[in-house]
């Protein structure tokens, strides 16, 4: 007979203030499941991963944990000024029976020694930290709270390796799409305070969200109901962005072709003829430009970006990413070389730091600068309510205190003041932290619609996929080279994908701590390929039968009519998810071999 869900929410009611925000959610957590929790920001998600973990009382509806079972809960922001260090606060988490060594080598799979103080720890430090804390006792549910925000490309993608290999169940909130598309196998969407399920992972889900969407639209007309226009455009719109943004997708493919053309190799005297031609598109030429600290940052890099490209910078945390960036846009002097911005050059800046908002100012304060209701954008003077609307806030939050806002509608508060300022050269480090799927596919129309020139540092895999004309990357020891096209199409001309400091690559190699381990064979047998190919289609088979035994499940009245049944097709159902587990298990293994090999 199939165990019983671990973590079973029912019904639950939360208001917070005078906003109802969750109206009969519900969550289940079976052993070995892999959820992902989606939702606009500040429909509630967080909130809804709380009372998980038993830390917010609902209004109404009931939580259940099996007894004897163990849970940890990655918050967004976690908060270690109660403890004198790292290592303290890591320690914390371990229950009365798990040995302290567990948490050393999480430590040190994170590349943390467990001395640093917690007042100088940087986002990504604090990060790492608390991932040690909530992994080290390896739970039996693991709730996680947007655990890629402030990690690095290296960080991250270790984290799915670890995860992969992590045999508890996991619910997880996030905005990255491809981490999301490779460890989520089961869909919870809460929207207006209720949840649907998806039996399928994230690479299916938005899809049957659009779906949903147009069915309940349909719904909606023909009963004749009055639906308010904001709330159709903030839903049903989705589908149409979405949409949209396939479309520039696939609209990227010529502007990366133009990249390829202009970084081939080209005579000196090509270069210096042409600057006269296109000085009135050239936006920014770097010539050999260094710089060092206590090492070389920058080592004698060079590039032209003209006006309309959009430029990724991307590179571990420490590489110089925002050092390089400051050069290339005139804020910091070379140690040598030579950067010249064009002509007319008008720069909107949006840093990591995200400059700090007033808690007691509105809305449309901030938006407007407190002169009056109208805002200039690109020239064209709106009113403030419109302009909101275009980054999906309701008109009735004009009045809305910053401080009632959740972090993800500060964030995008932030880039609707950024992008009002007039600029013709958009400069954004880490716009994505914070943002919902549905403002990311937002802000990749906004950015794909500006007439200017983009340069975006980004950790966010799809984002630079969707965005990018070219990405600039980090080769180590100071040297960076110009890819043309996105992410996945730099990861196929190098050959991998942005690597890790030294100290977190030599930890992942001693620690003893769950990972996704590199196999030891530099070839693949015929075995192992016939699996590989074979197994994709075994596991959507198996994922059917899942989804069948869970309907036949779903009959309240099974156990009563049919014991005997209700158990057969119990075990049932424990088998053959377990035997997706350990199909997925060594799909992820050979697929790592295989790109290893390939490398």
């Amino acid at each position: 007979m199939a165990e019983p869900p671990l973590l079973l929410l029912t019904d639950i009611h939360a208001t917070f203030g005078t906003t109802p925000l969750l109206a009969g959610a519900s969550l289940s957590v079976a052993p070995g499941e892999r959820v992902a929790l989606v939702g606009r920001n500040g429909s509630g998600k967080s909130s809804l991963l709380r009372v998980a973990a038993g830390l917010h009382a609902p209004d109404g509806g009931t939580r259940f944990l099996q007894p004897g079972t163990t849970l940890r809960y990655l918050e967004q922001e976690p908060d270690l000024s109660a403890y004198p260090d790292v290592e303290a606060y890591v320690m914390a988490g371990l229950g009365p029976a798990d040995p302290p060594h567990l948490a050393r080598q999480w430590m040190t799979a994170l590349g943390l020694s467990g001395d640093e103080a917690p007042a100088r720890l940087s986002g990504g430090e604090a990060r790492r930290a608390a991932l040690a804390r909530v992994l080290a006792p390896d739970p039996d549910v693991l709730l996680l709270d947007e655990p890629t925000n402030h990690l690095d490309l290296p960080a991250i993608e270790w984290l799915e390796g670890a995860l992969a290999a992590y045999r508890g169940a996991l619910v997880v909130i996030s905005h990255d799409r491809r981490f999301l598309e490779r460890l989520s196998r089961a869909m919870v969407w809460l929207d207006r305070g209720t949840t649907r399920r998806l039996e399928r992972g994230f690479a299916h889900f938005e899809e049957w969200r659009d779906t949903v969407l147009e069915e309940e639209e349909r719904d909606a007309h023909k009963l004749a109901r009055k639906i308010v226009r904001e709330e159709h455009w903030l839903r049903y719109g989705v589908t149409a962005r979405r949409k949209r943004n396939v479309k520039r997708l696939a609209g990227l493919g010529s502007l990366r072709e133009k990249h390829r053309e202009r970084l081939k190799p080209q005579g000196v005297s090509k270069l210096a003829a042409s600057n006269a031609e296109m000085s009135g598109n050239l936006v920014i030429e770097a010539r050999g430009i260094e710089k060092h600290y206590d090492k070389p940052v920058v080592r004698e890099f060079s590039t032209r970006i003209m006006r309309g490209d959009r430029v990724g910078i991307v590179g571990p945390n420490g590489a110089g990413k925002s050092t390089l960036l400051a050069m290339l846009t005139g804020r910091l002097a070379p140690d040598s070389g030579e950067v010249r911005l064009g002509a007319m050059v008008s720069m909107q800046v949006l840093d990591q730091a995200r400059a700090e908002l007033d808690s007691n100012r509105t809305l449309a304060d901030v938006l407007t600068g407190g002169a009056g209701e109208m805002v200039e954008v690109n020239g064209e003077r709106r009113h403030v309510v419109g302009y909101m609307k275009d980054f999906l806030f309701l008109a009735e939050q004009a009045r809305t205190p910053v401080r009632l806002l959740s972090g993800g509608e500060r964030g995008r508060l932030l880039l609707a003041r950024a992008l009002a300022a007039p600029a013709n050269l958009l400069v954004l480090d880490e716009p994505t932290n914070d943002l919902d799927l549905e403002t990311l596919d937002l802000l990749q129309e906004l950015l794909a619609e500006h007439p200017g020139t983009v340069i975006v540092v980004s950790h966010d895999r799809d984002f630079l996929d969707r965005v990018c004309g070219s990405v600039i990357a980090f080769e180590g020891d100071g040297r960076w080279q110009e890819y043309a096209g996105g992410y996945s199409d730099m990861v196929a001309q190098r050959g991998h994908g942005v690597r890790g400091a030294e100290r977190v690559v030599e930890a992942r190699a001693t620690t003893q701590a769950p990972r996704a381990e590199a196999p030891a064979a530099r070839r693949m047998s015929f075995k192992d390929q016939h699996a590989l190919a074979t197994l994709p289609a075994a596991m959507e088979k198996l994922q059917a039968e899942i989804t069948v035994i869970r309907g036949w499940l779903a009959d309240p009245d099974l156990y009563t009519r049919d014991p005997a049944g209700f158990a057969k097709r119990s075990a049932l159902l424990a088998e053959k998810e377990a035997a997706l587990a350990a199909a997925e298990e060594e799909w992820l293994r050979l697929e790592m071999l295989r790109e290893e090999l390939e490398a």
